[in-house]
């Protein structure tokens, strides 16, 4: 008897539609074909434990198993409850009549219970579009799948539940949720907030400035001055993510199986921290199976590299282009995926290999020449991409010992939001570019065109500080951004004056 189950692959941040074609005749042997994995082959072991301890058996018969489109390549252990269903209906041992209309994945456990599976909400997504009824999936995945409306989703522990489902017509409980109000509750309550930071005001101004116009930035200073704690704090006032980013940032922490277990939509922006000894690879995204990296993680939130100079100068190097293009495409002899990459760089830095500035006081000291080796392991090409640069000094006694309470990440979000409600009107024609920190030449001689005396004032503050070329378009995409936060038209000399202190890195003594 030929039965065909539906189940589904994962490539990229998309799903592909899998048929699960079993055929059970006389003879005997197992033959699973259609470019299994190793993990799908040795699912016939699983299987075949798993239905003696419910009470079926796997039929001693010839067993032909392809995994259709053939010539597709499968990999993963979420295929075994599909193909154990396909056997046992195409052995008689059970009926299903309604099988065809439904996507049906799951690991098995050798007693039939389900373990959690990776891309249950581009799967779920796929199985809408293509009009199934409903998804069958372990429990642990089903908040996730359930966020996606008009299809039928049931969160199951054991494979008997299924059996039963379908042969014995006992209902399952559906798994409904409410998406926006998952999305809502926890937005005016971050885990990190402000208000915990004490002193560094300006660095706050800068935070904010950063946050309100998509800016990359970079905090240089010595051990303990608080790059971290400040750093850990941005995502809380970056403006609320849109239930479409919501969607996206949620699709692909499920195809990588970050998702935490019975959790639904993802509604606080993520925040990514990778170690200074991560690889090329975990941070672009790539492998055999090419799975994404830290910058396709930090989609649509932020990515904190800590002493950056630490890193290897090739991780660093790749990148530049998913900073500018904003997705990362990874390229296979037969396939190619595209993960989006949209994040926001943060970045934090000591100014000498010993910590410190030229400090007689401090504990250790660095020569010029020592910190102008240590600062030029980051290229030129990367410090181009990051709009602001601020020095961090320490906090002194008297700002930690104060018992005032500093403003709420709640209130600067506030201003930020509504900064960024200024640049989606401004930008609401052009598809590629939402905030100011996307602006291209056109764009930056279109919206921050400057007066005789700002223009002279930022000549002359160039060749006073020896600032370099690449710092003009930055320092206007910058004072666009402080405009906006004060909810001005023009971009005036104040907002420039403000906006070059924002790049120590650029000036003579730093990396020249």
């Amino acid at each position: 008897m030929l039965i065909k189950v539906f189940g589904s692959a994962v490539f990229g941040v998309e799903a592909t539609t899998i048929t699960v074609e079993v055929n059970v005749d006389k003879g005997i042997g197992y033959h699973l074909v259609g470019l299994p994995d190793k993990a799908i082959q040795e699912s016939s072991y699983r299987i075949a434990a798993a239905l003696k301890n419910v009470g079926y058996k796997l039929p001693g018969k010839k067993i032909t198993l392809n995994m259709a489109p053939a010539d597709m390549r499968k990999e993963g252990s979420a295929y075994d409850l599909t193909l154990a269903l396909g056997i046992l209906i195409a052995s008689s041992q059970i009926k299903a009549e309604q099988i065809a209309k439904y996507i049906i994945m799951g690991e098995l456990s050798l007693d039939g219970s389900l373990q959690p599976i990776k891309g249950a909400l581009p799967i779920a997504i796929k199985a809408r579009e293509e009009g199934f009824e409903g998804f069958i999936l372990p429990s642990q995945n089903a908040k996730e799948a359930a966020i996606v409306d008009g299809l039928k989703v049931y969160g199951v522990d054991n494979i008997s539940q299924v059996i039963d489902f379908f042969d014995r017509d006992i209902k399952l409980e559906q798994t409904i949720i409410d998406t926006r109000k998952e999305f809502y509750k926890i937005l005016d309550h971050p885990e990190f907030d402000f208000a915990d930071v004490k002193g560094q005001e300006s660095i706050k101004r800068c935070m904010e400035i950063a946050a309100a116009g998509g800016h990359n930035i970079i905090l240089i200073g010595p051990p303990g001055s608080g790059k971290t704690m400040l750093s850990k704090r941005l995502p809380s006032i970056l403006p609320p993510m849109s239930l479409k980013e919501a969607l996206e940032t949620t699709k692909i922490h499920s195809v990588s199986g970050r998702m935490r277990e019975h959790s639904g939509l993802m509604a606080e922006r993520p925040f990514r921290s990778p170690h200074h000894t991560i690889s090329d690879v975990a941070l672009v995204g790539g492998g055999a199976y090419p799975q994404p990296g830290e910058i396709s993680l930090s989609h649509n939130g932020v990515l904190f590299l800590d002493e950056l100079p630490e890193f290897k100068r090739s991780v660093l190097e790749v990148m530049r282009q998913p900073l500018e293009d904003r997705e990362v495409t990874i390229s296979r002899a037969k396939f190619t995926v595209t993960y989006p990459s949209s994040f926001m760089l943060v970045a934090s830095m000591n100014p000498s290999p010993g910590g410190y500035f030229n400090d007689p006081d401090a504990p250790v000291s660095s020569s010029p020449a020592e910190m102008q080796r240590y600062l030029s392991k980051i290229s030129g090409p990367l410090l181009d991409r990051i709009d602001i640069h601020i020095e961090v000094t320490p906090v002194p006694f008297e700002k930690l010992t104060d018992a005032r309470k500093a403003e709420s990440s709640v209130e600067i979000r506030k201003r930020v939001t509504k900064a960024r409600e200024v640049q989606t009107e401004r930008f609401k024609d052009l598809d590629t570019i939402h905030y100011n920190a996307q602006m291209g030449v056109r764009q930056i001689r279109e919206y921050c065109k400057l007066d005789e005396a700002s223009m002279q004032l930022l000549k002359s503050a160039m060749e006073r500080l020896n600032l370099s070329a690449r710092a003009y378009d930055r320092i206007l995409k910058v004072a666009r951004t402080i405009a906006d936060l004060e909810a001005s038209d023009e971009v005036t000399g104040t907002h420039i004056s403000e906006a070059i202190q924002y790049r120590s890195l650029d000036r003579e003594g730093w990396l020249g």
